[in-house]
């Protein structure tokens, strides 16, 4: 969509502004892609503008981010041409993967539609995996799509459990103690590190390094460090890890969070929940406990995002894994901010966007009704930036072209 050269004015509607609050019969002003006022229109004197968008009867909010994605970089799984998540090698900090980012994949283009206008993508393989960037879902190429560049560094932390073979057996034959090796590992990500750390603080170098040079960020403050990590072993020695080199920690999956929840709030880390629709981690688990999960997080004070991160969904159910976080424990207004606000303040991008506040990117939608509910989740407009985007993807073209061959009214 082109760059907003008219004035807007959304007036009337329900407006759920991402950081708990909502705004009955609101009126929201767009001026030059900012939110220019958030207001109660009937107390508020409207002034002209070029474009007016009555919403009475819908509801209004900020643009969803999706964190921790691949979209853009992979289109079908099964299709190696079509795979770009992941580069060889065990340390890749340098890997950039806005650079990968594909701004017409079809998978871009229904998400929109489920109102995900943001999203971090990221790398995958490797013990380093890379540097991820966050992009708006409306571009031509990944310069257009770059909304911030290299805001994080990408690490997949070693599990310290023993395999299971098939059933969740485990396995019986006898091999390296599993522990030991992901300790070995560890102690190597950690070594890369203090390399990195004594290289930042020489004030000349012969030649640039550009694995050290990918991680300068996070010794002042400019990135941070997520941390793919789901048991607490894991977590604990990311915790460790970041308060050795004094890097802000992300952890990312982390389905046993809720069992060291004061604790992570205490340390002051921030966490990524994947996959909340899918089978509790061990056998002892309520069989809702991921359902449950983001409330225990909420108690406890943890900043916290969710994520759709099914490979079936990609990353078009995030509003419905709110919207079931809402019906064990929170709020709709604290589940709206767990795929808004929250998102926004783990992305390190909170003051530009995440909720419906003045001074704000106009990343907006409008919805037919409650947007964490199936039913309500149909979205008659949105704004990236300010710019009316489309909703049409080829699924809707589908539709349209089957309901006209069958003459379905």
């Amino acid at each position: 969509a082109p760059k907003q050269t008219k004035s807007i004015l959304i007036l009337g509607g329900t407006a759920h502004l991402g950081n708990g609050k909502i705004q009955e019969n609101s009126l929201i002003s767009i001026v030059d892609g900012k939110i220019a006022s958030v207001s109660d229109a009937t107390v508020t004197k409207i002034t002209k503008h070029d474009i007016t968008i009555q919403a009475d009867g819908k509801h209004i909010y900020p643009g969803f981010i999706a964190p921790n994605s691949t979209l853009g970089l992979v289109e079908i799984d099964a299709v190696r041409a079509s795979d770009d998540e992941s580069e060889i090698g065990e340390f890749n900090p340098h890997v950039r993967s806005i650079i990968a980012y594909n701004a017409e994949s079809k998978l871009v283009e229904t998400t929109r539609p489920n109102g995900v206008l943001l999203a971090q993508i990221t790398p995958r393989g490797g013990r380093i995996a890379g540097t991820s960037s966050i992009v708006q879902l409306d571009a031509w190429n990944f310069e257009d799509a770059a909304y911030k560049m290299d805001n994080g560094i990408y690490i997949n932390m070693p599990s310290l459990m023993a395999r299971r073979g098939r059933g969740g057996v485990l396995s019986r034959v006898q091999g390296p103690d599993p522990a030991k090796q992901a300790q070995d590992k560890i102690e190597t990500i950690k070594k890369f590190f203090s390399e990195a750390k004594a290289y930042y603080q020489e004030k000349t170098h012969t030649a640039n390094n550009l694995k050290f040079e990918a991680v300068r960020g996070l010794f002042d403050g400019q990135q941070k460090l997520f941390v793919r990590a789901q048991e607490v072993k894991q977590m604990l020695l990311a915790v460790d890890l970041a308060k050795t080199f004094g890097f802000q920690l992300v952890l990312v999956g982390a389905s046993e969070s809720f069992q060291i929840a004061d604790f992570l709030a205490a340390n002051k880390v921030q966490v990524i929940l994947d996959n909340e629709h899918s089978l509790p981690a061990t056998e002892d688990d309520d069989v809702d406990q991921p359902y449950k999960t983001p409330a225990a997080l909420q108690k406890a004070g943890v900043v916290f995002a969710l994520n759709d991160n099914h490979d079936q969904s990609r990353f078009r159910n995030l509003a419905f894994n709110a919207g079931t976080a809402a019906t064990y424990g929170l709020d709709k207004e604290q589940a709206l901010t767990a795929i808004t606000l929250n998102t926004a303040k783990v992305l390190g991008i909170e003051s530009v966007t995440g909720s419906l506040e003045i001074g704000k990117d106009a990343n907006i939608l409008i919805a037919n009704g409650d947007a964490l509910d199936m039913r309500g989740n149909v979205f008659t407009k949105a704004f990236i930036q300010g710019r009316d985007v489309s909703l049409d993807n080829k699924h809707k073209q589908l539709y349209e072209r089957f309901k006209y061959k069958y003459g379905i009214q």
